[in-house]
């Protein structure tokens, strides 16, 4: 069985693992442990490369047995963090998670070495976490108990290529666009039912970048020892 350890930003992502993802991958002999980025009872967002640096430093090297992989909003990311301005730069969602999680590799490979980096997988989801749920809009209504507003979510999802594409600006970011239709919208509390109705295959299916990154995680579990 193989360990991958998972740097998420919050509850939501953690349950959204640990509901969607852990039994599947446990069937292609990987163990995801997801754990909360930076020190026990933070506050999601501003993530800067320091708290990813040391999360990643202390579970590669502290378990030289296991993988590491990271899975934290663009949006939230702090302004200072290695390779975001420049990501801001780049014309596709492709070019610009390219660029920023070449440089968090980077960074963590001044820190852990060459042997360990080979162990870290960078992840960062485009735009945020809620861009997903725009995978399914009927589905992702009736996970917030708001059917009514099936058609709005649907018009927002029309206006992009991808769920990944809806863009991180700070009055259309994808959770912000769900708060303007519905107030009492609380991330924890509904974002993983929403991902729980949409299911894992429509969001594969739909979120590219996501699909990649899952499938790089999943051939993880027919290698042998590291």
């Amino acid at each position: 069985m193989k360990r991958i350890y998972i740097i998420c930003e919050g509850q939501t992502e953690e349950t959204f693992f640990k509901e969607l993802l852990q039994q599947e991958m446990m069937l292609k002999g990987i163990e995801l442990i997801p754990t909360l980025v930076g020190k026990p009872g933070h506050k999601g967002g501003n993530i800067q490369i320091e708290r990813i640096v040391t999360d990643a430093r202390n579970l590669l090297l502290g378990d030289r047995a296991a993988y590491c992989t990271t899975f934290v909003d663009f949006y939230r990311i702090d302004s200072e963090f290695p390779g975001k301005s420049e990501a801001t730069t780049k014309r596709t969602i492709d070019e610009k998670a390219a660029c920023i999680q070449e440089e968090m590799k980077k960074h963590i490979r001044k820190v852990v070495g060459e042997d360990a980096i080979r162990r870290f997988i960078p992840y960062v989801q485009m735009y945020e976490f809620e861009g997903l749920l725009f995978s399914e809009p009927k589905s992702l209504a009736t996970g917030i108990y708001r059917q009514d507003l099936a058609e709005a979510l649907e018009r927002i999802r029309a206006d992009f290529s991808t769920p990944e594409d809806i863009n991180d600006s700070p009055i259309t970011a994808p959770s912000e666009r769900l708060i303007g239709l519905m107030p009492e919208y609380e991330k924890v509390i509904y974002g993983s039912l929403a991902a729980l109705e949409i299911g894992l295959e429509k969001i594969r299916t739909e979120c590219k970048l996501f699909a990649e990154w899952l499938a790089t995680i999943e051939s993880l579990g027919s290698r042998g020892a590291v």
